[in-house]
């Protein structure tokens, strides 16, 4: 028997972490922060429901705080075995986690409590990472398991894991989160097949993309909404693949006259820095990108472009008459430099806020998004009375129908015994469990929080 324990990511789009244990060796799959409410924060602060001492391996899909923001927290509470990543996820971890690191030490001090973790306990579970390559079978001693490339982000895995029983190898598959293929930059999701269990993401269980031809249109037609009224637009973007997919297309518009010539900000420190991975890992993008880097060495600058790196930077935006686009973190206005911006055009009718990226419940992103005319700000009550937008095209998450594609993909063979539905919202994941069940015949189940199961 193979047990699985669902840690976090059960009806919940974030903190996604899973124990599985086998032949006395406990192996975690992901260890995340659970963000965008209060109860998250609370959530990230209590005890690990597992003794840490005593895990072996942990694994991770990828560099999202949502599935690698506790691992220094896991460190600091016992954890010395090893940390299994990808060559890309490993080298975004090491530029992001630090980041991330001050965030938490903010978050404490304005809290009044203990942080998370501090700088130690970082450095030391930076140390037990090992860069692994894709399709490299990993021997865990009587388990094997390899990396998938999940489309997703830079480095992204589907994590598959294989042992023996009654004479008969058995596999388990983790989605961590599926890209929305095909990409700008990145290699399609690939399929698995023969799976017998899976734990598939649901984030977006329940919805179905606008459709990929038409988001360079929609982008050009939202920044000239704004420009023509000689405004300014905001878009809050996540620093990992969402800003780098938007400055590739961004370049691209511009190199065939399509652009308006406007000032434009990348006002994200952790954005330019992530970058700069992406500069150095060019054998993950897909054939387009890299027949398009031949002609253009860097996909990620134009005329026009402005990196700013440091506060006075950022600060001298507002110096920057209007019309401009300004692109910051955080992607669900959670914090970061968009939020400054946001407190000061929000009210301006003539402004506008475009979201390229999902917006959890709770998040002040998704109030906006939402339509609320009022929203707390840094303190501060401001009125929103600029123009808002989605593009749901630009998410980087697979969508209901590529979710039911990938899951029947995985069961070509009729293997699959159980789906678990996890990484998503209740109503989202109960909606693609029951797609699964009734559409392609699967045993699809919801599991909840603290569910422990064993598997043949």
């Amino acid at each position: 028997m193979l047990k699985i324990k669902f840690c976090g990511g059960a009806k919940n789009v974030t903190g996604a972490n899973y124990l599985i244990e086998k032949d006395g060796i406990k192996i975690l799959v992901d260890c995340g922060l659970s963000q965008g409410t209060k109860f998250a924060e609370d959530f990230n602060y209590q005890p690990f429901p597992y003794d840490p001492k005593e895990i072996n391996y942990v694994f991770i899909t990828h560099s999202h705080m949502d599935h690698v923001g506790r691992l220094p927290k896991l460190w600091r509470e016992g954890f010395r075995g090893k940390v299994f990543v990808t060559k890309a996820t490993a080298d975004l971890i090491e530029v992001a986690m630090p980041d991330n690191m001050g965030h938490v030490i903010s978050e404490a001090e304005q809290h009044n409590h203990e942080p998370l973790f501090r700088g130690e306990d970082l450095k030391g579970v930076l140390s037990l990472i090992v860069k692994n390559s894709y399709h490299s079978r990993i021997e865990l001693g009587g388990m094997g398991a390899i990396f998938y490339d999940a489309g997703h982000i830079l480095g992204s895995s589907i994590i598959g894991f294989d042992w023996q029983s009654n004479g008969k190898t058995r596999r388990i598959f983790f989605s961590g989160d599926l890209g929305n293929s095909p990409t700008p930059l990145l290699r399609n999701t690939e399929y698995i097949t023969g799976a017998n269990y899976l734990l598939v993401e649901s984030t977006y269980g329940d919805r179905v993309h606008e459709s990929r031809k038409d988001r360079k249109e929609k982008l050009v037609a939202a920044i000239k909404k704004v420009i023509n009224n000689g405004g300014v637009l905001m878009i809050p973007s996540f620093a990992t693949e969402r800003t780098q997919e938007l400055l590739f297309e961004l370049n691209q518009l511009f190199n065939n006259g399509i652009m308006p010539k406007v000032p434009i900000f990348i006002d994200s420190p952790l954005a330019i820095k992530l970058t700069d991975v992406y500069r150095k890992n060019t054998d993950c993008f897909n054939k387009e990108a890299t027949e398009y880097s031949e002609i253009d060495e860097d996909l990620f600058h134009f005329p026009g472009l402005t990196m700013t790196a440091t506060v006075e930077e950022s600060k001298a935006i507002n110096d920057v008459p209007a019309p401009k686009i300004i692109i910051a973190g955080s992607g669900m206005s959670q914090g970061g430099r968009i939020v400054h911006h946001e407190k000061r055009y929000l009210p301006g009718p003539n402004n506008g806020i475009l979201f390229i990226g999902y917006q959890a419940d709770g998040s002040l992103g998704r109030r906006i998004q939402r339509g609320d005319k009022n929203v707390q700000i840094l303190g501060e009550n401001v009125e929103v009375k600029c123009n808002v937008e989605t593009i749901g095209s630009y998410s980087a998450h697979a969508d209901q129908p590529a979710l039911l594609k990938w899951i029947e993909r995985a069961n070509s063979e009729d293997s699959l015994k159980k789906v678990f539905m996890v990484q998503g919202e209740e109503e989202a994941a109960k909606t693609l469990s029951n797609l699964a069940h009734d559409r392609l015949g699967v045993n699809a189940v919801v599991p909840n929080e603290g569910d422990t199961l064993d598997l043949e």
